[in-house]
């Protein structure tokens, strides 16, 4: 729950400082100044942009929750078993011996969105974000294909 709230609080903060730079970019094209004007149009592009992409990620993670939700109801979430550094950081061994083993799943049941998104958290716990993005997005796609 503290994730949710720091990223609800963190886009909140984005939102408003994408209202700042729309405002700044909009009185910059009040100025009449074609070189302030051209920063007045970008200013006033980027927050667009930004805002896309905060829409794309506040949308990927409400579907990867869902998810979640779906597979903790029907009991299949991946059992946390990594041995963990004193620290408490997850051993790098043991994160791709887990990984293996949910690769070799979805490798056998390749049109099934439940052992694409235990390969998702699969390449999270071994730090591969990327890919970790790739495999949860695919195991989105194959649950709304259902």
């Amino acid at each position: 729950m503290g994730g949710k709230i720091t990223y609800v609080f963190l886009a909140t903060v984005l939102v408003l400082v994408f209202g700042v730079v729309a405002m700044e970019g909009v009185l910059l094209l009040l100025t009449g100044e074609p070189a302030a004007m051209g920063m007045g149009a970008i200013a006033f592009v980027l927050p667009v942009v930004g805002a896309w992409f905060l829409w794309q990620n506040t949308r990927f993670a409400r579907r990867a929750n869902r998810l979640a939700a779906e597979l903790e109801a029907e009991g299949g979430l991946p059992v946390d078993e990594l041995k963990r550094t004193q620290g408490g950081r997850i051993d790098r061994d043991s994160a791709d011996e887990v990984f293996a083993r949910r690769k070799a799943e979805t490798e056998d049941a390749p049109d099934d969105w439940r052992s694409w998104f235990r390969l998702a958290v699969a390449y999270h716990d071994a730090r591969d974000t990327p890919r970790a993005r790739k495999a949860m997005q695919r195991a989105i796609t194959l649950h709304d294909a259902v």
